[in-house]
C-alpha cells in the first residue's frame, strides 16, 4: 500500500456558516469513502502505537485504519466495536486533539491522522449499510443494575451484556442517553445516532427503565436487596449546575447551561415546528468558555438571538473548549468578550434581565490549575444591554444518591470516592464511574470508566460465586 504523505488532514466538509447558524442540522457533513481511504493512508503504522495509549478505551486504532485504507469498512467497524460501545458518538464529540491524535507520530511535524473523522466515517457507514442486530449473548444467570443511561452507564451496560449479564439501566429522565441526548446539541450529535446506539444495547438484552430517580423511587439498598441485583454501577453524571453568586441571578431570563440545553434538546427546540417553552432574547450572554458554553451560545443563535456573546474571564488562548468548537462559533458570528467577568445582572420592572455589568480582567501568575489567574482591573466596570444570561460554569454530582446510600463515601465536591481505576466504592458490590466520580469531564473518559468498572464487576461476581 502506498502511503499518503500529505502534511495536512483531508478537510472535513461542513455546512456554510451563514446557513448553519440558522438551523440545527449537523455542522460537519462527514467524509466520503474516497476521502476516508485517502486519509487512512496517511497512517504510517508506527511500531509503538502511541495513538492507542492516548485512547481511554484502548481502540486498536492502527488496525481499524488499515482496514479503512483497503476499503474494508465493515471490518474496520468490527475492530472498533471490540473496545467501544459508541463509535458514532466518539467520532463526533471526543477531544481527539488531546487524546489519540495528540499522540499521533504524524502530528510531530505535520497534522496528525484524522482518527476521529475516520471513526465517524466507519460508524456511519455501518449504520447506513448493515442492518442486522448484534448477536444476543448467552445468559450467565447473574444480574447487574446500572444507574444512569449516559456514556459511562451505556458502556458498562454494553460490556456486561456481552459477558452474559442481565442488565437493567435506570434513568432519571424520560429518555435514555444522558448528556448525549440532553446536553449536546443536535448540530453536533444528532439524536437519531444516539438512539441507534441505545437500540443496539436493547437488541443485546439490556433493559431500560426511564423516569426512575434512584434515591427517590428506589434506593441502592432496595436494588441490591429485594430486587436481587448482585452489583450496581453508578454512572449518574454531574448534573447539578454552579452559579456565580452575584446579584440578579434569580431574574427571569437567567439559565444554567444545563437547563437551557436540556430544554432545547428534550423539548425538541431543534425541530422547525416545535413549540418549546424556552425564552431567548435578542441579546444573549453565555458566561464561561468550555464546550458546554459553546454549545449554549451556538444553540441560542439558532433559536433566534440576534447577538450572542461568550463572556470569559481569561483570554482566547486559555479557553478550555475544543479548538474546533471555538472556530465554528467564531465562523457563525458568536462574539467573544474575553478578559471579562460579570459582577451584576440587572432586571426591569417585570423581573426580566435587561443588562449585565462586567469588569475587565488581566492575567496574573498561574494558579493551581496551571493557568494564569484572572485579576480584576479596578474601575473598569461597564454595562451591556442583555435579555438572556446563561451560566456555564461547570457542574457537580446531584447529592441525592449519597444522601440515600449509607456508607457511600464522597469527597468535598460531592463526587463518589473510588478505590482505583476499576471504580470500586466504599460499599461492597457498588461501583461508580464517569462524571459522578470525576466531576464534569469528557464522554470518552466516562466510557473508559464504564468499561473498567464492567470488567471489575465481572471479576467481583465470579469471585463471589466461587465462595
Amino acid at each position: 500500500m502506498a502511503f499518503n504523505m500529505d502534511p495536512k488532514k483531508c478537510p472535513m466538509p461542513t455546512q456554510d456558516p451563514s446557513v448553519r447558524n440558522k438551523n440545527f442540522s449537523e455542522v460537519a457533513l462527514g467524509y466520503t469513502a474516497e476521502m476516508a481511504v485517502n486519509e487512512a493512508k496517511r497512517c504510517i503504522h508506527c511500531k509503538n502505537k502511541p495513538c492507542v495509549e492516548g485512547c481511554p478505551v484502548g481502540i486498536k486504532i492502527p488496525d481499524f485504519i488499515a482496514q479503512v485504507a483497503e476499503g474494508n469498512f465493515e471490518a474496520a467497524y468490527q475492530i472498533i466495536s471490540q473496545d467501544s460501545s459508541l463509535p458514532a458518538v466518539c467520532g463526533r464529540v471526543c477531544p481527539q486533539e488531546s487524546q489519540c491524535e495528540g499522540r499521533c507520530t504524524r502530528g510531530i511535524k505535520n497534522e496528525p491522522v484524522g482518527i476521529g473523522r475516520l471513526e465517524r466515517f466507519v460508524a456511519d457507514w455501518h449504520r447506513e449499510n448493515v442492518h442486522t442486530d448484534p448477536a444476543m449473548p448467552a445468559p450467565n444467570g447473574h444480574k447487574v443494575a446500572v444507574i444512569g443511561a449516559g456514556p459511562a452507564g451505556l458502556t458498562a451496560a454494553g460490556d456486561l451484556a456481552k459477558m452474559g449479564y442481565k442488565v437493567t439501566v435506570y434513568e432519571a429522565l424520560h429518555v435514555a442517553g444522558g448528556v448525549l441526548m440532553y446536553g449536546i446539541p443536535e448540530f453536533r450529535l444528532p439524536k437519531a445516532i444516539v438512539q441507534q446506539e441505545i437500540d443496539g444495547l436493547k437488541a443485546m438484552g439490556v433493559d431500560f427503565e426511564c423516569n426512575m430517580v434512584i434515591g427517590k423511587v428506589l434506593t441502592i439498598d432496595e436494588l441490591m436487596g429485594q430486587y436481587g441485583y448482585e452489583a450496581v454501577f453508578i454512572g449518574s453524571g454531574a448534573g447539578l449546575p454552579r452559579f456565580m453568586g452575584i446579584p440578579g441571578e434569580s431574574l427571569k431570563g437567567v439559565y444554567s447551561a444545563n437547563e437551557f440545553l436540556t430544554r432545547s434538546n428534550l423539548m425538541k427546540a431543534y425541530l422547525p415546528n416545535s413549540k418549546t417553552p424556552i425564552y431567548v432574547g435578542k441579546k444573549v450572554a453565555v458566561v464561561g468558555g468550555g464546550n458546554v458554553a459553546m454549545d449554549a451560545a451556538r444553540s441560542a443563535l439558532r433559536l433566534g438571538a440576534e447577538q450572542v456573546y461568550i463572556v470569559y474571564r481569561r483570554g482566547m488562548e486559555e479557553l478550555p473548549a475544543r479548538k474546533e468548537e471555538i472556530e465554528h462559533a467564531e465562523e457563525e458570528g458568536i462574539i467573544f468578550k474575553t478578559l471579562t467577568n460579570p459582577v451584576e445582572i440587572h432586571g426591569d420592572e417585570n423581573g426580566f434581565v435587561k443588562a449585565i455589568t462586567c469588569i475587565q480582567m488581566e492575567l496574573g501568575e498561574p494558579d493551581a490549575s496551571g493557568r494564569r489567574r484572572p485579576i480584576e482591573v479596578p474601575g473598569s466596570e461597564f454595562t451591556l444591554e442583555m435579555d438572556t444570561v446563561i451560566m456555564s460554569l461547570g457542574t457537580s454530582p446531584n447529592p441525592l444518591l449519597r444522601a440515600t446510600t449509607p456508607g457511600l463515601e464522597t469527597n468535598r465536591h460531592g463526587c463518589i470516592v473510588t478505590g482505583g481505576d476499576d471504580g470500586d466504592t466504599s460499599r461492597e458490590g457498588v461501583y461508580a464511574g464517569g462524571d459522578a466520580v470525576t466531576g464534569a469531564a469528557t464522554v470518552i473518559k466516562a466510557m473508559g470508566a464504564g468499561k473498567a468498572a464492567a470488567k471489575a464487576i465481572d471479576q467481583y461476581i465470579k469471585t463471589k460465586a466461587k465462595g
